[in-house]
């Protein structure tokens, strides 16, 4: 491969994380207040981007859209940003983002066309991301793991695994068409 050649490569994927970071950041922030932790379209977009740019890229989207927040610009959810939404009550979910990119990411690389094993790894990551902002949520809001529980996972679990399920049915019907088009940026 030629420099030129290369350099275009790079640009096409480093295009493809900016369009991933760039819906995160736009659909994150709408949000429904149900309680702590509201509904929010992020794990849709973090699904979706790992789906489309696979575990090494799309885990990029996903700690850009987390720097983004926490330098200020009101990205997370109900438009909220900064160090004291990352690090606080809920912020154990966000943070929880990048376990459940990297989780779900190694099963959709290693497993392409398997679509049983990409939705357990998925399903995994999704409960990787339950578990820290569980046990965050309840230390920094003195909660039992109970109630953390009740007011964190409980009320998302559903809706979280159709996001999950559109994520896929969406992320395959793109991934395919960016590869058709010279853009397999998972490569």
């Amino acid at each position: 491969m030629d420099k030129q050649s290369s350099s275009i490569g790079n640009t096409k994927v480093m295009a493809t994380i900016a369009v991933m970071t760039a819906l995160t950041c736009i659909f994150g922030p709408l949000s429904i207040p149900i309680g702590p932790i509201p509904i929010s379209l992020t794990p849709f977009c973090v699904f979706f981007s790992v789906y489309v740019l696979g575990m090494k890229k799309g885990t990029i989207a996903v700690l850009l859209y987390l720097l983004i927040g926490l330098s200020g610009v009101p990205v997370f959810s109900g438009f909220t940003a900064g160090p004291a939404k990352l690090f606080g009550p809920t912020g154990g979910y966000l943070i929880g983002f990048i376990l459940m990119a990297l989780i779900s990411g190694y099963f959709i690389d290693k497993f392409p066309g398997k679509y049983v094993i990409q939705f357990s790894g998925m399903l995994l990551g999704l409960f990787a991301l339950y578990a820290l902002g569980t046990f965050w949520l309840a230390y920094s809001a003195g909660m039992t793991l109970q109630a953390a529980f009740a007011a964190g996972v409980a009320p998302f679990i559903l809706l979280d695994v159709l996001k999950l399920v559109l994520s896929m049915a969406l992320g395959t019907q793109i991934r395919h068409r960016l590869g058709a088009a010279g853009f397999a940026v998972w490569a």
